[in-house]
């Protein structure tokens, strides 16, 4: 192919990945309503937990439809994540030998893997032990908790949460161009260990 026939394969492939968010959004929108009923409840447990009302509020006559909004276009580029991939790969792949195929194939599944991971193990896990030690320190107020903050606080953590898990990926390509070995790894594990502690601790 020659480099105008790059770039034209290149709109097309961005084209389709722009067409498959816009319909996620789409379809983000239409069910927003339900999952923002999903994300808040960790906020609802750990207030019930403190014997409060289990009621999130909002401080601006747009801020639920703009949250609906936000939440929907998030919606939509999960899951038009795979199309996105998919074009990216058609993009990519005719340039590569069959062993890199297979190499970029399972990177980007485990990385895939590792995010939902992250993600996963912030909500069901993380942000239960966050939000009811952050309750507790209520003092003589009483907490009004506002949603697009919470969701802001949230997004935050789990997406976060979502990049801390790619270190096993960034690892990988670290010593695939010898910048760590296993055996550096292995030898400075229990200074990594003290290190990560410290660090989750602050």
């Amino acid at each position: 192919m020659s480099f105008f026939d790059h770039l034209a394969d290149l709109r097309k492939r961005i084209i389709y990945s722009a067409a498959a968010i816009a319909v996620g959004a789409g379809i983000g929108v239409s069910i927003a309503d339900r999952v923002s009923g999903f994300i808040v409840g960790p906020m609802r447990e750990a207030l019930r937990n403190r014997h409060l009302e289990d009621k999130l509020i909002y401080t601006s006559p747009t801020g639920y439809f703009n949250l609906i909004i936000t939440l929907g276009i998030y919606i939509g580029v999960v899951l038009a994540a795979p199309v996105v991939l998919y074009q990216v790969w058609l993009f990519i792949a005719p340039g590569l030998y069959k062993h890199e195929r297979r190499a970029v194939t399972t990177f980007v599944f485990s990385s895939v893997f590792l995010f939902i991971s992250g993600i996963a193990f912030g909500y069901y896990v993380m942000l239960p032990y966050v939000l009811n030690f952050l309750i507790g320190f209520q003092g003589p107020f009483v907490p009004l908790i506002s949603i697009n903050e919470y969701f802001d606080f949230i997004l935050i953590v789990l997406l976060g949460l979502g990049v801390v898990f790619e270190l096993p990926v960034l690892i990988f390509f670290l010593a695939l161009f010898n910048i760590v070995t296993p055996r550096f790894l292995w030898r400075n594990v229990r200074y990594a260990v003290l290190i990560i502690a410290v660090i989750a601790a602050i």
